[in-house]
């Protein structure tokens, strides 16, 4: 299976727009969530594990009490891909289920 295409500069910029809580950092999405606490982030790093997976399309991600550290990009593409938007709009709606 061919790696996705790399987005421009340009498509990123304009697909940050959908999602304003994100930035780029170091070259990748970047996003810190807060929870109630540790069982509200463990859940939600449970329902995206199966996402992901359902994607093969995986985080990097740390996970200390009640927040998890998220940053997405696409090693085979050397950079960020829609997979790496699709999967940070997805963790957005799981997210928000535990608000």
């Amino acid at each position: 299976m061919a790696a996705p295409a790399r987005l421009t500069e340009a498509e990123i910029a304009a697909r940050l727009e959908a999602l304003p809580d994100w930035r780029i950092e170091r070259g990748k999405l970047h996003k810190p969530f807060a929870f109630r606490d540790f069982v509200e982030a463990w859940g939600f790093m449970s329902a995206v594990a199966l996402v992901a997976e359902a994607m093969g399309h995986h985080p990097e991600w740390s996970n200390a009490w009640n927040r998890v550290v998220v940053d997405l990009t696409t090693h085979d593409a050397g950079g960020l891909t829609p997979l790496d938007f699709d999967l940070a709009a997805r963790m957005e709606q799981l997210a928000a289920r535990r608000a």
